[in-house]
């Protein structure tokens, strides 16, 4: 008599619970066994044939069961915590506890839904988050599910499924014009503001790098600054300082004689602020801290500088448009490109090229007259 044929695995069987209910069995590749339940036979059958058809393709979930919650805080504390910089890690752990534990913290993984996402960000809007927060959010939540897929816990990520998020207008830009850029630098002589805008509008440094800048980090006899450090506020007199953004961020600046006179006043200005506040002070180093020595918090900063321009007269910028106006400027001043990029510190010539391509026009209209000019004589 033949012997019954064993199952291979993935292959399936079908038997009927004491309750009434069925159950589809098969076979995983580590040898252990998954089941599926449908209160008729048909319902738990078409489950085994989409789950074989999901191992055929390699994406059945395999993995224990656990809560969106559970996921989440291994993934941000045990797997990504240990890629990421420390401000960015708290951006996250914000997120996390702010906004997807909440609101999907409760659910199970295998479980969550395209539409519970989408209900979710939809929420997030009405209740005053703007588009671009939510959007964060959703890249938050789409890189965690991409690891929980990679990793057999779920079979697909539902966030790609998603439907487009609204855009958030970008800031335009508005960058000083040569006139406006020098009449601040005047105006602003001999004023406690004088070294932290003339620094901005030099170099283009990024706030955050200005406000983390250490006098160790300045070469006065060689004209040059390292930008080694950036700094965020997360509130609460919570300061997270770490490396700038990308490679291309920690850079050498080699900066004009007059910032650096700048830099020899603002020195010396300081160390009377030190004095004035005598056991008070907390040495850190810091080029620009705030009246104690310590950091300084951003819009502090920038409350000072929207301030100083109303009283000059000129137009209400962000005090990240020194930035831009220090990029236009350098352009306008036939500086090549890749300098400016090099200086601004961004990652590829390509970011330099798209952000202040409204520069150019005015550049090849130049270089053409200079052509004409040329082949005119000759």
């Amino acid at each position: 008599m033949a012997k019954p044929r064993r199952r291979a695995k993935g292959e399936g069987s079908i038997y009927q619970r004491k309750d009434g209910r069925y159950v589809a069995e098969m076979t995983l590749e580590d040898g252990k066994r998954k089941q599926f339940y449908g209160k008729t036979q048909k319902e738990a059958l078409d489950k085994l044939r989409k789950a074989q058809r999901e191992q055929e393709q390699g994406i059945l979930a395999t993995g224990p069961q656990q809560t969106v919650k559970q996921f989440l805080e291994y993934w941000l504390e045990d797997v990504h915590k240990l890629k990421v910089r420390a401000g960015t890690y708290e951006v996250y752990r914000g997120i996390l506890d702010k906004h997807l534990i909440p609101g999907l913290g409760h659910m199970k993984l295998q479980k969550l839904t395209t539409q519970q996402v989408q209900t979710l960000y939809a929420k997030k809007l009405k209740e005053g988050l703007s588009s671009q927060r939510v959007q964060t959010i959703h890249v938050v939540l789409h890189k965690a599910l991409d690891h929980a897929k990679r990793i057999k816990l779920i079979g697909s990520n539902v966030c790609d499924d998603v439907e487009a998020l609204p855009r958030q207008a970008q800031l335009e830009m508005q960058p000083l014009t040569p006139e406006q850029a020098y009449m601040l630098l005047q105006k602003v002589r001999e004023h406690r503001l004088e070294a932290v805008l003339t620094l901005a509008l030099t170099t283009g440094m990024r706030k955050g790098e200005i406000l983390s800048l250490r006098w160790q980090d300045i070469d006065l006899q060689k004209n040059t600054l390292q930008v080694r450090h950036t700094v965020s506020y997360r509130g609460r007199g919570k300061f997270i300082e770490g490396e700038p953004k990308t490679e291309k961020s920690k850079r050498k600046i080699t900066l004009p004689q007059f910032v650096v006179e700048t830099l020899k006043r603002h020195r010396s200005m300081q160390l009377e602020m030190r004095l004035q506040a005598g056991t008070a002070w907390v040495d850190n180093d810091l080029v620009f801290p705030n009246k104690r020595g310590a950091f300084m918090v951003p819009t502090t900063l920038s409350n000072h500088f929207f301030k100083l321009i109303e009283e000059i007269g000129l137009p209400h910028i962000r005090f990240h448009d020194l930035r831009h106006s220090a990029a236009t400027l350098l352009l306008s001043m036939g500086v090549p490109a890749k300098v400016v990029q090099e200086i601004l510190g961004h990652s590829t010539f390509g970011t330099t090229m798209n952000r202040y391509s409204h520069v150019l026009p005015t550049m090849q209209q130049e270089a053409m007259d200079k052509m004409d000019s040329f082949f005119r004589q000759h």
